[in-house]
């Protein structure tokens, strides 16, 4: 896919350069909309708008909405206001709201007031839920029928108001505004008979999401269900809007993504790497890195407090590295696989004991498999490869009991924080690789040292 945008790019600048309008605005009508975006993103700035003016007004806006905010805010400059007006008046409610919430405040003065007082209304109404709710990534125009309906009266409504519809495949069925059922054009083509009223073939298993569902709930309900929208609802059951697949593609990616940074302990951000500055990178990786960091002082803590055990047996200084990595890579694993399975709602809190209890099974295989790896490693490479005389049985034996007892301790709390975080409130991506990684090492000193003590010591 890279290497044709790269041909389209070449071709198309360079039809841009020979002044080839014509030809250039017959390849841009036979491509996809996020396509020509890409290609657009890649465009010298002083370029796009005159490629941008080639497009039909509805292609336009298509593409449009696919393009990032600094691309749309530097053609929104450079418009006037009846290019703008057209541009947003073939702007589905939904993306007229993003591009607001999206835009310097000077830009949303003129996009505003392009748009027709309707629009401008229903547009305030979806800003005025929370971020991050059905009701912010909902849009307001869907097909409604009235139950009193004959399916050919259905289908002349769906002729007549469909071309100003997010999607027109399924229709939603309302009784002063209450809804009552739902049903598929298909359903409605399919009717034995056009006189037959809606009431008998529409759908009253109604599955809906109210204003305030979590957008990220939304997104799963609708895989879940296969649905191509999903009604949203306001409190007394009044449809207020509908929430398409491809919105809730859209959210799954940020949550995705969202989660991915905080499993890395960065901050998350609304700009894609490229777009983004050293500057503002710095800003989402630095708090993190700073606690992680002074959290970090208990580890050596722990080693300063058994400087003298270290000392009488310098060779156990040796396998730290190697006890905390595998301590941490253990922890990992499990709170990685638990935070996905609570994104996906397989588990609940009243889970955790289960959950324990398999990762103990887990942890009790995989140390017997990794203690007994580790012995043989110390006695074969470190004893008689290398020569150490320093490494003797209960060294090897104080290690691989360490180790055994770290991935036990490591899956424990990497299973659980993880479900705590959530009970409590908090995002269970939080809990992930690198504030894991810091709780386990801590520990894992304290049981090498704990058990070298009792082994070697005594």
């Amino acid at each position: 896919m890279a290497e044709h945008n790269v041909t389209v790019e070449s071709t198309l600048k360079a039809l841009l350069n020979d002044k080839k309008y014509s030809t250039l605005k017959d390849i841009l009508i036979t491509m996809n909309p996020s396509d020509i975006a890409a290609v657009f993103e890649e465009l010298d700035e002083d370029r796009t708008p005159l490629l941008f003016r080639l497009l039909p007004k509805e292609l336009a806006a298509d593409t449009f909405v696919e393009m990032e905010p600094e691309l749309q805010e530097l053609l929104i400059k450079g418009f006037s206001d009846s290019e703008l007006r057209e541009v947003v008046q073939e702007l589905y409610v939904d993306d007229a709201a993003d591009l607001v919430e999206e835009m310097p405040a000077n830009v949303v003065r003129r996009i505003l007031a392009q748009a027709d007082p309707q629009m401008r209304k229903e547009i305030n109404e979806i800003l005025r839920y929370p971020e991050n709710s059905a009701g912010s990534i909902m849009t307001t125009e869907y097909v409604d029928l009235r139950k009193d309906m004959t399916v050919g009266e259905a289908i002349t409504r769906i002729r007549r108001t469909g071309i100003d519809k997010e999607t027109i495949y399924t229709c939603y069925v309302t009784e002063a505004r209450t809804l009552v059922g739902f049903l598929s054009v298909k359903d409605l083509l399919l009717a034995p008979d056009d006189e037959d009223k809606i009431s008998e073939i529409m759908d009253t298993k109604i599955i809906s999401v109210n204003t305030m569902t979590d957008q990220e709930e939304v997104a799963q309900m609708l895989s879940k269900y296969n649905f191509l929208a999903l009604p949203v609802v306001d409190n007394e059951n009044r449809l207020v809007g509908i929430i398409t697949f491809d919105d809730a593609m859209d959210v799954m990616e940020e949550e995705v993504t969202e989660d991915i940074e905080k499993m890395a302990a960065i901050l998350p951000s609304d700009k894609t790497y490229l777009r983004s500055s050293p500057w503002e990178l710095f800003k989402h990786r630095i708090p993190w890195l700073l606690l992680l960091m002074v959290s970090a002082t208990f580890t050596g803590m722990i080693i300063t407090r058994f400087e003298d055990a270290l000392a009488a047996q310098v060779v156990l200084t040796s396998f730290i590295p190697m006890l905390m990595d595998t301590g941490g890579n253990s922890g990992s694993q499990s709170s990685v696989t638990v935070i996905r399975a609570l994104s996906l709602d397989e588990l609940e809190f009243s889970d955790l004991v289960g959950v324990i209890w398999k990762e103990i099974r887990t942890a009790v295989l995989c140390g017997i498999v990794l203690s007994a790896a580790c012995f043989a490693k110390i006695m074969i490479v470190d004893r008689l490869l290398l020569g150490n005389t320093e490494v003797t049985v209960f060294v090897a034996l104080v290690v691989c009991l360490t180790m055994a007892l770290t991935v036990l301790v490591a899956k424990i709390i990497g299973c659980s924080l993880p479900m705590l975080a959530k009970k409590i409130g908090f995002d269970p991506a939080v809990m992930a690789s690198p504030f894991i990684t810091t709780i386990v090492d801590a520990l894992s000193l304290l049981v090498y040292f704990a058990i070298a003590s009792a082994v070697l010591f005594a």
